[in-house]
Order: C-alpha cells, then sequence, then structure tokens
C-alpha cells in the first residue's frame, strides 16, 4: 500500500469513525425524549413509544434501498446522502416542537433514522475495507467503540438539557394567563430546538467535509438471486430473528428507564443518599451542570449512563472472551446474565432494582456484534446482500418497545420484563446452538 493510499485511508477512517459515535448518540438521544413527550402530549406508554416504532421503522424500511442506491452512488456519495436525511431529520425537530404536533416529531424521526440507516448499511463494510484484511476486524471493533461512547454520552446530554425543566400538565396550562402560555410554549419549545439546531449543524459540517475528502472505491458487484438464496438459508434467518429480539429488547429497556424508576418513585431516594447524588453531581460538573430545581426526570435521567457506559465496558472484556471461548458460548452467558439482572430487578425494589435493570447493558454489549458475526458465517459472496436483511432486523427496535409500552400499560413495569426475558431467552438458545 503506497504512503498517500494510507494517507487517504487513515483519513476516512477518523471520519467514519465520527459516523459511528454520531449516530450511536443521535439513537440514544432520542430515548432521552422519551419521558418528556409522554408529559408533553399526555400519552399513554404505548402511544410514547411510537417515537421508538417511527424511529427504528425507518431500518426496515430503508435497509435493502440503500443497499441498491449505494451500488449505484458509490460510499462517498450515499454517506453524503445519509448526512443530508440526517439533518433534515434534526430540523424538522424545531417546526415541531413549535406547533407541538406529535405527527410532525414522529416525522422527524423517521427522517433522521432514514439517514442513519444509510450510514449504517455503507459505513460497517467500508470500514472494514478500509486497509488490510487482517486489519478488518480491529478497525472495525475501535469504530464501534466509538459508537458506544456516543450512546454513554447521550444520557448525560438529554437528562441536563432535554429533561431538566418540568413540563405543565393541560390543566396547569389552562390556569396560565395568555402571555404565560406564550412564553410557557416558546421556552419549551426552545428546549428540544437548541440541541437538535446544534445537531444539525454539526451534520451539514460532516456532509460538507465528505464531500472534500477522498474516499477509495471498494464496492464489489452483488450476487443475483442472493436474497432468495439467504431467504432459504435457516441459519441465516435464526440470526435475523436474533438481531430483531436483541435490539427489541435493548431499546424497550433504555427507553423506558427513567419511566421505571420514576414509576418506582426513585427520585426521593437518590435525592437522600450522598453517595447517588455524589455520582450525580460529578457527571454533570463535566457539562458545567448541576440538579439544583431539575425536574426529578433529570436527576434520574443522568443514570441511564450506566446502562450504555456498561455496553461500551462490556465491548471491550467481550473482545477478549471470544478470543478465549467460542463467540456462540459468550453469547449464550451474556443473555444468561441479562436474564438474571432483570429477574433481581422484578423482584426487588429501591436502589437494588435501579442497578440491577441498570446493569443489562454491561451483558447487552457483545450480543450485536457477536450475533451479526455468526450470522454472516460460511455465506461468501452473500456476505454483503446478508447484511442488508441483517440491518432490516433492526426493525425490531420498534416492534418489541411498543408491545413493551402496551404490557406496562396494563400489568405495570415489573409483569412486562417478562416479555424482554423471552427476547434475551431466544439470544440464549441461538448462542447455544452455535457453540
Amino acid at each position: 500500500m503506497s504512503t498517500t493510499t494510507s494517507k487517504s485511508y487513515k483519513s476516512a477512517f477518523i471520519f467514519l469513525t465520527v459516523l459511528f459515535f454520531l449516530w450511536g448518540f443521535i439513537t440514544v438521544l432520542v430515548d432521552s425524549l422519551v419521558p418528556r413527550l409522554k408529559d408533553v402530549f399526555e400519552l399513554t406508554y404505548a402511544k410514547t413509544v411510537l417515537v421508538q416504532f417511527a424511529f427504528f421503522l425507518a431500518f426496515f424500511v430503508f435497509s435493502l434501498p440503500a443497499g441498491y442506491i449505494l451500488s449505484k452512488i458509490g460510499y462517498k456519495k450515499g454517506i453524503i446522502l445519509g448526512l443530508v436525511t440526517m439533518a433534515i431529520g434534526c430540523l424538522l425537530f424545531y417546526p415541531a416542537s413549535s406547533s407541538r404536533m406529535f405527527s410532525v416529531f414522529l416525522v422527524g424521526y423517521f427522517t433522521l433514522a432514514g439517514g442513519i440507516t444509510i450510514l449504517q448499511v455503507a459505513a460497517n463494510p467500508y470500514v472494514a475495507l478500509l486497509g488490510d484484511e487482517e486489519g478488518a476486524s480491529s478497525r472495525l471493533n475501535l469504530s464501534q467503540a466509538f459508537n458506544s461512547l456516543g450512546t454513554t454520552i447521550a444520557p448525560v446530554v438529554g437528562a441536563l438539557f432535554l429533561l431538566s425543566d418540568t413540563v405543565k400538565t393541560s390543566e396547569e396550562i389552562k390556569m396560565l394567563s395568555a402571555l404565560d402560555k406564550t412564553n410557557y410554549y416558546v421556552s419549551e419549545a426552545a428546549t428540544v430546538q437548541k440541541p437538535f439546531l446544534l445537531i444539525a449543524g454539526f451534520i451539514g459540517l460532516l456532509a460538507l467535509a465528505f464531500f472534500f475528502i477522498k474516499l477509495p472505491k471498494v464496492i464489489e458487484e452483488t450476487p443475483t438471486g442472493g436474497y432468495l438464496k439467504l431467504l432459504k438459508n435457516k441459519l441465516m434467518l435464526m440470526g435475523a430473528l436474533g438481531i430483531f429480539m436483541y435490539v427489541g429488547a435493548e431499546v424497550a429497556i433504555g427507553s423506558f428507564l427513567v419511566s421505571y424508576f420514576m414509576d418506582m418513585e426513585l427520585a426521593a431516594l437518590v435525592s437522600a443518599n450522598d453517595t447517588m447524588m455524589g455520582i450525580a453531581n460529578t457527571i454533570a460538573k463535566v457539562f458545567n451542570q448541576s440538579f439544583s430545581g431539575k425536574d426529578p426526570k433529570s436527576l434520574l435521567g443522568i443514570f441511564v449512563i450506566f446502562y450504555w457506559g456498561g455496553a461500551m465496558i462490556g465491548r471491550f472484556i467481550g473482545a477478549y472472551l471470544t478470543k478465549i471461548l467460542s463467540p456462540g458460548k459468550v453469547l449464550a452467558i451474556f443473555a444468561s446474565l441479562a436474564i438474571l439482572m432483570i429477574v433481581i430487578s422484578m423482584g426487588t425494589s429501591g436502589l437494588m432494582a435501579m442497578w440491577s435493570i441498570l446493569a443489562v447493558g454491561l451483558f447487552n454489549s457483545i450480543m450485536f456484534p457477536t450475533i451479526f458475526t455468526l450470522s454472516l458465517e460460511g455465506l461468501g459472496d452473500l456476505k454483503a446482500q446478508a447484511s442488508g436483511l441483517l440491518c432490516m432486523a433492526i426493525v425490531g427496535g420498534a416492534v418489541i418497545p411498543f408491545i413493551f409500552g402496551s404490557l406496562i400499560d396494563e400489568v405495570g413495569f415489573k409483569l412486562a420484563f417478562v416479555l424482554v426475558i423471552l427476547c434475551y431467552a431466544y439470544i440464549l438458545y441461538y448462542g447455544r446452538s452455535k457453540q
């Protein structure tokens, strides 16, 4: 490899790693808006999760078209298209929050996720191809670590900037004067508008950067009739179902953590605990914030960092374990431990229930890349098309949380967790079948 080509690859890798961070950050930032939108529009848990449904439905809708588009226009233009689509989605939050229209929020989420889908389909195989084949796994793991960094930081940003003020009920709003009501709506809209306008601006700059950088062409011809062959491949379909279950379970828990903590009335318990408040204020100080006078959702939301941060730490642990044990065995062990943590949370209360459910994030860590890799084994030149089908299975992040939210409305959080346990039970079964 020439020095010039090596520098080109390094520059492309750096920019692509920023993309991994960006979509991880935005995906989890969506979770932070869920409890806020529930209060603003006074929604049931089932209706609130329509936010996640719109977001993850885009993966199902756009995955295969994204692969086709990339084959026609190339990775560079495809990445720019994905970034522009993401920026448009972020900008839609401005009119949505100004008009207080839930339907516009859903369109914004769907558009944003469409852009992320294009990047997801493009970036994973592209990073693997940026350099020597023997270093592909290392490059992809490094990029995914930055994706986890984004998912770790996002809950803090959401807690401090999206959940920091108290949302009034419709009855409280009716009691306000016309001027106070107008001021309240403007202030409430600005809470959502400012972060997403900043994100849209950053995405725009990133798209501009990709317009000028040179990316090596790595697209290969895709075999015809591949999808029909894959639909007859039982092992690949089992893996796709594993992705569906995993993403659904992870998002279901992540989306409702703050609501779950509020349901258990943990705000007062956390506020009265010096250690817990020390942890919360230490994290908040990084962003030059404090919890004085903030909504309880903000205080509880700060601890969601441990759910997504655990996934980042677990990824490094899992990377080592999969070297000394079969990936299927590691997957089965992690799924078993995730189930154990959920059962402990269901059977306890207070801080024990809180920390045990947060610990599930640690065991989520290796599931997506491990299932993804196991699903592609032995597929040869069909791997590219299989990747598109596996990305479609991310729609589990729309379906499972919606069912989970409906169960919460009917039977409460504790019993609703049985659904999530069933998801991890399938992953446990899949892992054991691949040992």
